[in-house]
């Protein structure tokens, strides 16, 4: 009797068992599993562009995330808690996409992509509802094709929905709600939901760009790695003198102000994941407006962008507004010839244009040599940060670099570098080359051709102190003043510059060549210069626009140019050439005319018609003009016109080039310009294009034209270099004319017969009309 009860009472104790403990067991189970699903850790990648790993990697740590692990374009690490990734999508700088490891597998086959995708429980992530899309990138894989392993991924998901809900979600590949991301690298394949939405470079304030614009995560790099950081002191400056659309300074100003730049985006991909946890991402969003508000209230550092393109500037404006900047960064339209430091000390951080095409190219260059030029002369105390897709390029600065960083803008291999303003050696050569740095010496009664050398010697007495006191450094010393030695000499610098008149037909050759020998000896004897400095060419009668043609004998390898020298006048910077042409670029004869035209264009239009290397055109900018254009039919010449003004500073939409025939151009044009400047060939002919111009049987229709785009009370200034030349009578009928050669002869030319002809027109009772 006892055992059956003690049987009954054990059965009562195991039903008890049956019914109650699964319950007691069941909560156990659970809350042991939800203690080790939040023990089981979170798997993220932060993308960038190559050469970001570092930066990010210190973001990533900074932010809470432990032993971050760097690989080529990526950062990864381990985190038992969303919060990183949150973090990172709010305040990572560099940072492309934030993404969270789903599934890692290997996948040799399209087939092995839709098995594993198939395994993830998607229902866990979205519902059938979300909008997605899939995105793949493959390294050296044996899957040949992106599209195809994209859809492999897709077809996995919509498959499981329609199987388990009957439902599919739509494929959205221009604005999904969700991205999932994809990347086999051989046959290691790893899945990802992409937290970050649209790239995390789109920070939502930028409306508009230049050419060629940065990538708003690599500015904050290059603004980083030259040293912005949060609460610069106030009487520092932030300076990019050819800012673009703003990006860098944009990019600047949000570090300074240790403002989270994803703060200023609407829209992330976690968003719209079942796995978001809304509590704490907005948690994370008000300490980030609390940071920003609180440096909003302390002092700021100057910040500044110059761009001599007026539609630039505008855009520039516009993304500081969205970027809820105005009042911290001001924009103006300046040229880099007009910079100058607005404080003491500061940073002067650019990236300047860098030219695709050849003449973009070359302006380039010599722009960078403007812009090194005068952050060594006027920046004394500043740091620069100088970041170029042509690091070739960056010796034509003149600056010793202290700090250089690879980066990378897209496809193209760049350079950020980094240098204080201390005057470099190159810096310091070139302006000991403005002075003359040639002596004169005594004439040796021993040297032959005395009286060449008699000649030569009592001019350079004059012409020396002349040139000295004027400020002159290219001038003419010599032009056949004595018809034996039928040569003319010119300085340029530290350069001489010969040339042989071809002599007349009653000379024998042999004793020209004898006369020219002996000069060039005095030359060398008088002026002390050594061979390396001397040019010699011989010159005789062209047609056409021979003048402009190489030489025989100095092309070098096909296409190659010449060294350009830099000569110095008027305060402004010529490249002349000494050796592929006839003529070096520079007409001196001119000097004069230039300096009268750069007076005439301060605060008006330019037009420079038959423009050659644009040497007038530099003149008009240097004096104040607001904007040029220069016509002509040579692309060399054009190349080197460019190269002109941007090695004084100049270039961007203000200045204008066209290549073109001045006389069809003039008939198409409906421009107006307050000043123009008229100087054609005395005969040219360009048989690729047809085209034939004589100076004394189309100068008539030619100055109509270009008076027809003259303002009702502008100036038109004419000069040719045709000797016989006789202006028609009907132009002083219709037009304000007066002849001022007198006024246009440098002092170096007077007394040498008239080496051009120059005249002033103007319209008649200009003032009766508006211009």
């Amino acid at each position: 009797m006892f055992l059956d009860v003690l049987v009954f009472i054990t059965q009562l104790k195991g039903l008890y068992s049956y019914f109650m403990c699964p319950y007691q067991n069941s909560g156990r189970s659970v809350r042991s599993k939800r203690r080790r699903s939040t023990k089981e850790p979170f798997y993220f990648v932060a993308t960038c562009a190559s050469g970001l790993e570092e930066l990010v990697q210190e973001e990533i740590a900074s932010l809470g995330g432990k032993d971050p692990v760097v690989s080529p374009g990526a950062v990864t690490w381990q985190t038992s808690s969303l919060k990183t990734a949150y973090l990172a999508c709010l305040w990572s700088r560099f940072s492309s996409r934030i993404l969270l490891r789903l599934k890692q597998f290997e996948a040799a086959t399209p087939e092995d992509l839709y098995t594993e995708a198939g395994k993830i429980d998607w229902s866990k992530h979205f519902n059938a509802d979300t909008r997605f899309a899939v995105y793949c990138t493959l390294v050296n894989s044996e899957l040949n094709h992106s599209h195809y392993a994209s859809l492999k991924i897709k077809d996995a998901v919509v498959d499981q929905f329609r199987r388990r809900t009957g439902k599919r979600p739509d494929v959205d590949i221009r604005s999904p709600d969700l991205r999932l991301n994809l990347h086999v690298d051989g046959t290691a394949a790893a899945l990802s939901l992409d937290l970050s939405g649209d790239s995390l470079h789109r920070r939502g304030y930028r409306s508009g760009a230049g050419e060629a614009p940065l990538k708003e995560t690599l500015a904050a790099a290059i603004a980083h790695l030259a040293g912005v950081r949060v609460g610069m002191p106030a009487d520092f400056c932030l300076l990019d003198p050819m800012c673009g659309s703003g990006t860098l300074l944009i990019e600047a100003a949000l570090i300074v102000g240790d403002s989270a730049p994803g703060l200023l985006r609407e829209n992330f991909g976690f968003q719209h994941w079942l796995g978001h946890n809304e509590k704490m991402w907005q948690t994370l969003v008000d300490e980030a407006v609390q940071r920003d508000d609180q440096h909003a209230e302390s002092a700021w550092p100057t910040i500044i962008g110059y761009d001599a393109d007026p539609q630039v500037v505008a855009i520039a404006r516009k993304n500081i507004t969205n970027a809820g900047l105005t009042d911290r960064i001001v924009i103006k339209q300046r040229q880099l010839a007009r910079l100058h430091p607005p404080v003491a000390h500061g940073l002067l951080l650019t990236n300047p244009p860098y030219g695709e095409r050849l003449s973009e190219k070359e302006a380039a260059k010599y722009l960078y040599r403007a812009l090194g030029r005068t952050f060594c002369q006027y920046f004394s105390g500043w740091q620069l940060g100088f970041f170029t897709a042509n690091p070739d390029l960056a010796d034509m600065l003149g600056i010793s670099w202290q700090g250089r960083y690879r980066l990378f803008n897209g496809p193209l291999k760049c350079r950020l570098l980094t240098a204080e303003a201390v005057p470099s050696v190159e810096a310091s050569a070139e302006t000991d080359e403005q002075g003359l740095r040639l002596s004169l010496q005594e004439n040796d009664p021993d040297l032959p051709a005395q009286d060449f050398a008699h000649r030569l010697h009592k001019n350079c007495r004059r012409l020396f102190p002349w040139a000295e006191e004027q400020d002159i450094t290219c001038f003419r010393i010599y032009d056949a003043d004595i018809p034996e030695y039928n040569v003319a000499v010119d300085i340029y610098e530290q350069w001489v510059h010969v040339q042989e008149y071809e002599p007349p037909a009653t000379v024998p050759q042999e004793k020209a060549e004898e006369r020219f020998n002996e000069a060039l000896q005095v030359i060398r004897h008088l002026l002390a210069v050594p061979h390396s400095q001397l040019f010699i060419k011989k010159r005789k009668k062209q047609k056409g626009k021979e003048q402009y043609q190489k030489r025989p004998g100095t092309a070098g390898k096909k296409g190659k140019q010449g060294k350009l020298y830099e000569v110095h006048e008027g305060g402004c910077r010529f490249l002349v050439n000494f050796t592929d042409y006839l003529d070096t670029g520079l007409f001196l004869d001119h000097r004069k005319t230039r300096a009268m035209l750069g007076q005439l264009a301060e605060g008006k239009t330019f037009l420079n018609l038959f423009a050659y290397t644009g040497s007038a055109t530099v003149y008009a900018a240097q004096g104040g003009a607001v904007s040029t254009r220069t016509v002509d039919l040579s692309e060399k010449y054009l190349i080197r016109a460019q190269a002109n003004l941007a090695l004084n500073g100049f270039g961007g939409l203000p200045h204008q080039f066209s290549e073109a025939d001045c006389l069809q151009w003039l008939r198409s044009c409906r421009d107006r310009y307050a000043v123009i400047f008229v100087d054609p060939p005395t005969f040219s002919n360009s048989r690729h294009k047809k085209i034939v111009f004589d100076v004394q049987q189309d100068h008539p229709e030619l100055l109509r034209l270009a008076m027809n785009r003259l303002s009702r009370d502008g100036v038109l200034i004419f000069s040719t270099n045709f000797r016989k030349f006789q202006l028609d009578k009907s132009l002083e009928e219709e037009f304000v004319v007066q002849e001022i050669t007198e006024q246009t002869l440098p002092e170096d030319f007077q007394g040498k017969g008239t080496i051009h002809r120059c005249w002033h027109f103007m319209h008649h009772n200009y003032n009766d009309e508006d211009a």
